[in-house]
């Protein structure tokens, strides 16, 4: 199962080499940790604090856990069978060639609109350290450095992932002691009066708006735990994929627990939830600010533009690799499964940053109609993802069972009953989401099944039209695991 370094990591495809296992365990182990830290985490979870006060923290810890759940599934699915198509070659083998199509276009479309939203925020940032270059100008420039980072290895895209990631972890490791100790009084030099764990219960009790906030709350901050799937699919580029699957699911509780939940309880505790600065200046800046930290929104600023090119990087990463497996499996241009003697699959990543530009492009010219129906349609494929997610493994658990129970190394807790229980968790999101006008979860929902829709229609017509494609699914996967599971 384990392979060697440079060793080729999937099954080389016409005119390619096939994918490079060119990520170290310490890249993996990084893209795994920074992975679950979106720049949503910083941006987005002010208008969560003041929908729901301190009882956020219970919105974070229900969608967490459920992060927790599903990544444990897919865990079990990646570490038998580790592959750069990883949910979506899973759904394609466990229940047909129509959901690994539709999910896998789905997941594509996600992440170059994305591509579009980050190199957005992020030029916003640089346009505001140097004004002299115009906001669509830094734009062009973060995706044009980006994309040449893709393009010469999957080494450079893991060193790249690799700092990115770890200035998160370290930025917001800094933010929970620094944070803490004066919560608790022990910053010397800082007298925040303000401070301390009275701000959860004094200003209106923990849930001031109510309980039905706490789901009004998840509908604000799902969207920010996306990513936390993305060491599942560059596993299959790994020195051991088997072991970087199954210490990046085993790892998956305490990064929650910690990044998430840790520093939204110190920016809770920090300040009052109903602080004007909170609004005004967002959470983590108000947080700063209130500790008497010097320069607190430029060193956010910096945090966030870190957070900004991470994600595009691993965007542009992921929505490559996403497309390489399409290809590779007939659902997609055969070009996008050719890579280059350094096993990247430029085609792939090209047309993604092309698709990026496109969204760029229209977030500058149409930004209150063509992009907003971008962003909308595409908000609710994280949901869609996880419940795919949890009805392949219903199914891959008795395949693997039946034919290689030896590869079962990460298993789901309480399967089936967990199982189907996150199912109907992510169902009843999606049915609250339709009941929500204030924060557009009902648009988001039904431009999302739209599309969805769309993209089902094709699968099912490209089945009707095509027929199953003569290469099988099994060649796909990677060679690091050429002894995977058959489906007969």
């Amino acid at each position: 199962m384990t392979s060697q370094p440079n060793q080729k990591a999937a099954g080389p495809a016409a005119g390619g080499h096939g994918l490079q296992a060119g990520l170290k365990n310490r890249h993996l182990s990084m893209i795994a940790i920074g992975g679950v830290i979106g720049a949503g985490l910083f941006v987005g979870s002010s208008s969560g604090i003041a929908t729901a006060g301190p009882g956020i923290l219970l919105s974070y810890a229900l969608v967490g856990t459920l992060v927790v759940l599903v990544m444990r599934m897919l865990g079990e699915m990646s570490a038998a069978n580790p592959t750069s198509g990883s949910f979506s070659a899973h759904a394609d083998r466990a229940l047909g060639s129509w959901a690994g199509f539709s999910i896998g276009w789905l997941y594509w479309f996600f992440w170059v609109v994305v591509l579009a939203v980050e190199a957005t925020a992020g030029a916003k940032i640089l346009e505001g350290w140097i004004p002299q270059v115009p906001q669509w100008g830094w734009a062009l420039i973060v995706m044009l450095v980006l994309t040449a980072t893709n393009l010469v290895s999957v080494g450079s895209y893991g060193e790249f992932e690799f700092w990115f990631a770890g200035i998160k972890v370290v930025a917001i490791a800094a933010f929970i002691v620094i944070g803490g100790l004066a919560v608790f009084g022990l910053l010397p030099g800082v007298d925040s009066e303000q401070a301390g764990l009275s701000n959860l219960t004094d200003h209106g009790g923990f849930l001031p708006n109510g309980p039905g906030a706490i789901l009004t709350g998840v509908l604000l901050v799902v969207f920010s735990f996306m990513g936390s799937e993305i060491a599942t699919l560059a596993a299959g580029e790994s020195e051991d994929p088997q072991r970087a699957v199954t210490k990046a699911t085993n790892s998956i509780i305490w990064r929650v627990a910690v990044f998430y939940l840790g520093s939204i309880l110190v920016v809770v505790s920090l300040l009052p939830w109903d602080s004007k600065a909170i609004a005004d200046d967002g959470s983590y800046v108000a947080a700063l600010d209130s500790l008497g930290i010097p320069h607190a929104g430029q060193i956010m600023n910096f945090i966030v533009l870190t957070s900004v090119l991470s994600c595009l990087n691993s965007g542009l990463y992921t929505a490559s690799r996403m497309a390489f497996s399409l290809g590779q499996r007939g659902d997609a241009p055969k070009a996008f499964a050719r890579t280059t003697g350094r096993g990247v699959p430029r085609t792939a990543i090209l047309a993604s940053v092309v698709f990026g530009f496109v969204a760029v492009f229209f977030n500058y010219k149409f930004p209150d109609s063509v992009f907003l129906f971008l962003v909308n349609s595409s908000g609710a494929v994280a949901l869609f993802v996880w419940l795919v997610i949890c009805f392949s493994q219903l199914r891959m658990r008795k395949i693997i069972q039946a034919e290689a129970p030896e590869k079962l190394v990460v298993r789901m807790w309480l399967y089936p009953y967990l199982t189907w229980a996150t199912a109907a968790l992510i169902v009843f999101v999606l049915g609250y989401m339709l009941t929500d006008t204030e924060h557009d979860g009902r648009s988001t929902v039904l431009l999302s099944l739209l599309v969805a829709a769309i993209v089902l229609v094709i699968a099912f017509v490209k089945e009707k039209v095509v027929g199953r494609r003569a290469t099988p699914v099994g060649a796909a996967a990677p060679t690091t695991a050429r002894d995977e599971v058959k489906t007969g």
